[in-house]
């Protein structure tokens, strides 16, 4: 039997949050197995817990967002991926502010402190949901599919008419990156790709409520020549792979490690969440299996 996981101890970390802008700390407990993934805000009276989950979720809008009530939790979806790729099924997050701190703008340093606290195995069977036939959601020229397959993979396929990039390659940017975790690690492979932007976009964001705590030290900025980064990428996929984690926290919100295929085209947190949604509206497309 493959069993359930939870944190060993208590992890502490805090930072500026991406869109709030206010500094805020998150402090991540064990939990009893099949509790799930829970988020408390503990700075209002009386705190208020968030179950992890696709019918929580009230925003996709540059990022995703749970609710209950008047009471928001923001940018989950680094951290849902870093329990994913990590194979942490119940924990509970504590939360002192409105938004997860954004960090370094990948999973890295939630993976990294998630694994040098360690995990323990619990008394109770680890659930996947296995995709049994493909299910496809699109919005535009976004799409996003989860198709039946033998353990987890995931592709993107990214295009931007960006000056930057037509006067690299002469038509724009078109990217793909394929992860498999049958021969791929989370830790190694994925967690450090980092959220990007474009400078020309910054005021706009700004004047929507958005990135005011955004920076070049939590997110990749790329102007009309290039990418303002000191050091540049980290690898030259980047940015398709931070697509591909943000889709692996987007798709933890099922409540389960999912075993089938993504793909995404153009696609983002909206239409990562309209694909859940839709695969859990549909009782003939998956199935909770233990193994």
């Amino acid at each position: 039997m493959i069993a359930q996981k939870t944190v060993r101890r208590e992890v502490a970390m805090a930072g500026v949050g991406l869109h709030s802008g206010a500094q805020v700390r998150a402090t991540i407990r064990p939990a009893p197995a099949n509790v799930g993934i829970v988020f408390r805000r503990g700075d209002v009276s009386p705190g208020v817990c968030v179950q992890a989950s696709a019918a929580n979720v009230v925003d996709t809008q540059l990022a995703v967002t749970l609710g209950d009530g008047a009471t928001r939790i923001g940018t989950v979806e680094h951290l849902m991926a870093a329990f994913s790729g990590l194979g942490i099924d119940n924990a509970i997050v504590e939360l002192a502010g409105p938004e997860l701190p954004i960090m370094d703008g990948s999973a890295a340093m939630f993976a990294e402190r998630l694994a040098a606290a360690g995990t323990r195995d619990q008394d109770a069977p680890r659930r996947y949901l296995k995709v049994r036939r493909e299910v496809c959601y699109r919005d535009g020229d976004a799409v996003a599919r989860l198709a039946p397959y033998d353990g987890f993979r995931a592709d993107y396929t990214m295009r931007y008419d960006r000056p930057c990039f037509a006067a690299a390659n002469g038509h724009g940017l078109r990217q793909c990156a394929t992860v498999d975790f049958a021969t791929e690690s989370f830790a190694d492979d994925l967690s450090r790709a980092r959220t990007f932007g474009f400078l020309e976009d910054i005021e706009k964001l700004w004047a929507g409520g958005f990135a005011r705590g955004g920076s070049l030290e939590n997110a990749i900025v790329i102007d009309d020549h290039g990418v303002l980064n000191e050091g540049g990428l980290r690898f030259d996929d980047e940015l398709p792979k931070h697509k591909i984690l943000d889709a692996i926290g987007d798709l933890y919100l099922c409540g389960y490690a999912v075993l089938g295929a993504f793909s995404g085209y153009q696609s983002g947190h909206a239409s990562n969440h309209g694909l859940l949604r839709r695969l859990l509206e549909d009782a003939g497309a998956y199935e909770i299996v233990t193994l």
